[in-house]
């Protein structure tokens, strides 16, 4: 097997595991007695132990190589998985959360390490909307599993993948770049790499902080059931499979920076009119918002890619994609969360969706001359 699917497999799981609470929470509102604000909380545990663990992976590769790196991870979030089926209790699960995010956080850096290394250049922005199909192909789990039976499947799962990819993975056998005060100063003195850290928090925003946030809006603020809610959610990120490949190639062709400033002008006012939309108009931007935001993913990480060398491409999202998760995924879900709670849940969104459209400005000023592929 290529180290592309792989690694799309191991990220499928991985991904998974931190985004399958969301379908999850008006339930988990409702059997533990939480409030909105609490279960933004639950979120932001899990974005902070990803903060800590992507922040400090380039420690960990730089020790065991980037291929070992992604063993440790995948085993190690698959055993703290089968943990959370066995919770009972809102404390316990808060704790696990942590150390999902904990576990999960070290396999980004070194999997883009290792696919920008294996794969021509020029197929980087293809080669990266592959690996990003899995948040798509994460729905599938939710109709077949209860919640317990889920963590107990991914959980079971990545202890198997991580130990296959120890047998069978090829690439990744050299050491990252720990963020040494060197490597950050090299790469903060670019002023684009201070532009993608805030586009990436604004990606973020648009993927995973509205998933995290929809059901739960559209549940307690639109009136819909939760079943039915939670099928439109999965069926509206079907479609994203083949705009994730349109925008790979889309990349390849017109470059990063002309994508990302399509993408975020795209999502920020269709996110806008998630929170303005009553039922049933409101299905429309539910099916455009999560196929135009995943357009991000090839374009961000691919102009990433093209700044700094190769020695500090994996100190760069080290640095780029927590501080993005930590805001986009914590932070914005977070301050939604508690506009929900005094009762402006539609008017949290569409901030949110402002946000987004901020980006557009950001990207039109991000310069990649020597490094763009075009």
């Amino acid at each position: 097997m290529s180290p592309l699917l792989f690694l799309a497999f191991i990220f499928l799981v991985n991904f998974t595991g931190r985004v399958v609470f969301a379908p999850l929470m008006p339930t988990l509102e409702r059997d533990v007695a939480i409030t909105h604000s609490q279960a933004g909380g639950l979120f932001f545990l899990i974005i902070l132990g990803y903060f800590i663990s992507v922040l400090s992976s380039g420690f960990v590769s730089s020790r065991l190589t980037h291929r070992k790196t992604i063993i440790l991870s995948a085993t190690s979030l698959g055993l703290v998985l089968l943990f959370v089926s066995l919770c009972t209790r809102l404390w316990s699960t808060a704790i696990a959360l942590l150390f999902v995010g904990l576990a999960s956080g070290l396999y980004l850096p070194s999997a883009i390490a290792i696919l920008t290394s294996v794969i021509n250049a020029k197929h980087w922005g293809k080669a990266l909307a592959i690996h990003e199909l899995a948040p798509l192909l994460s729905e599938v789990f939710l109709r077949f599993f209860s919640w317990r039976g889920v963590f107990t499947f991914l959980g079971a799962l990545s202890v198997i993948l991580g130990a296959v990819f120890a047998r069978f993975g090829r690439g990744g056998e050299f050491r990252g770049e720990p963020p040494g005060f060197r490597s950050f100063k090299a790469l903060l003195k670019q002023p684009s790499f201070l532009i993608m850290i805030a586009l990436f928090g604004l990606g973020l925003v648009g993927n995973y902080g509205i998933f995290t946030m929809l059901p739960l809006y559209l549940v307690t603020d639109r009136g819909l059931e939760q079943n039915w809610a939670n099928t439109l959610i999965a069926l509206s990120r079907i479609s994203g499979i083949g705009m994730t490949f349109l925008a790979g190639w889309v990349t390849d062709r017109l470059g990063p920076r002309k994508t990302l400033i399509g993408a975020f002008l795209l999502t920020g006012s269709v996110t806008v009119l998630l929170g303005l939309f009553p039922y049933p108009w409101i299905i429309i931007p539910i099916f455009l918002q999560p196929m135009l935001a995943v357009c991000f993913f090839p374009a961000g990480f691919a102009a990433l890619s093209f700044i700094g060398s190769a020695k500090v491409r994996s100190v760069a999202v080290s640095l780029a994609v927590p501080l993005g998760f930590l805001f986009g995924g914590g932070a914005v879900p977070f301050g939604i969360s508690l506009m929900g709670e005094i009762g402006f849940f539609g008017l949290g969104v569409s901030l949110a969706g402002g946000l987004i459209l901020f980006g557009t400005f950001l990207a039109w000023h991000l310069k990649l001359e020597g490094h763009d592929p075009q």
